[in-house]
């Protein structure tokens, strides 16, 4: 890691975002202190780590790696150990059931959870004490569409209704885009990029569109003159590189005056996009 500073603004959902091997586990495992760090270099609510452990993860709620559950005891008897443990209100357990939709199921045996009723079971351990950050680690990894929605509006919630700040890492581009409001983008161990979504997609240099079309192999050469990234997807599509977004007129009149037959024109615009530039550009 090399001396990377990250700021999440308060109530803010923070995408964490980078390469397989960017430092992403790392930074988590870190703030976590699952990796004990020699030199007292991080800090957290503007106070050196080291010295608010373990008292800090009072105000801190995490979700690293798989979630730690005891099987054979119930959602319920889990959260009751969880809470023993920091010395929590057991009050408390009803209202978290509640807020990750497990009331009904919190007297039934984890190990007869699915996946995704484990994740949700383990983000209600870790909002047990009510925490002002939650640190999510790939909290939809391995999970299947329905789950990963699940967890999608559950976030939103918590944040939207609680105010919980998240800082959440995640791999799935497209989930990141639907939920958070910042974004970190992290490559080789540096901070590349930070900030809005909004200021993300100001950083696009190029402008990406599809092409639906007859014939498209036809059209490649007659492209490469406009672009100098063609890519042929299908028989009835390609993709190219513009400069920007004025050049799109021009350059559909110029493909129906040659007789070009155009079904669509697609923008390839979002977070995957703005991601790739900006890896490519670093």
């Amino acid at each position: 890691m090399d001396n990377i500073s990250i700021h999440v603004p308060k109530g803010s959902i923070y995408g964490y975002l980078g390469p397989n091997g960017a430092g992403k586990s790392t930074t988590m495992n870190l703030l976590t202190g699952i990796i004990p760090e020699q030199s007292n270099a991080i800090k957290l609510f503007d106070k050196p780590l080291q010295e608010q452990l373990p008292h800090a993860f009072s105000k801190i709620g995490s979700l690293v790696e798989s979630p730690a559950l005891y099987l054979h005891l119930s959602g319920f008897d889990n959260l009751k150990y969880i809470a023993r443990l920091q010395q929590i209100d057991e009050g408390r357990i009803s209202e978290v059931l509640e807020l990750v939709d497990l009331t009904k199921d919190g007297k039934r045996k984890a190990k007869q959870y699915s996946f995704g009723m484990k994740q949700r079971l383990a983000i209600a351990m870790a909002l047990l004490s009510e925490p002002e950050l939650l640190l999510l680690d790939e909290p939809v990894n391995g999970l299947d569409p329905n789950g990963i929605i699940e967890i999608r509006k559950l976030l939103i919630r918590l944040n939207q209704e609680k105010g919980v700040t998240i800082f959440i890492s995640s791999h799935l581009l497209a989930e990141i885009e639907k939920m958070c409001t910042h974004v970190g983008i992290i490559d080789h161990g540096k901070l590349i990029f930070e900030g809005t979504m909004m200021e993300l997609s100001g950083k696009a240099t190029i402008c990406k569109i599809q092409i639906t079309l007859s014939s498209a192999k036809d059209w490649i050469d007659i492209l490469g003159n406009d672009s100098d990234q063609v890519t042929y997807i299908n028989d009835n599509q390609i993709s190219l590189h513009l400069d920007n977004r004025d050049s799109i007129p021009g350059l559909i009149k110029k493909l129906i005056e040659q007789g070009a037959e155009i079904y669509e024109v697609k923008i390839l615009d979002g977070l995957e996009e703005w991601f790739m530039n900006i890896i490519e550009e670093n």
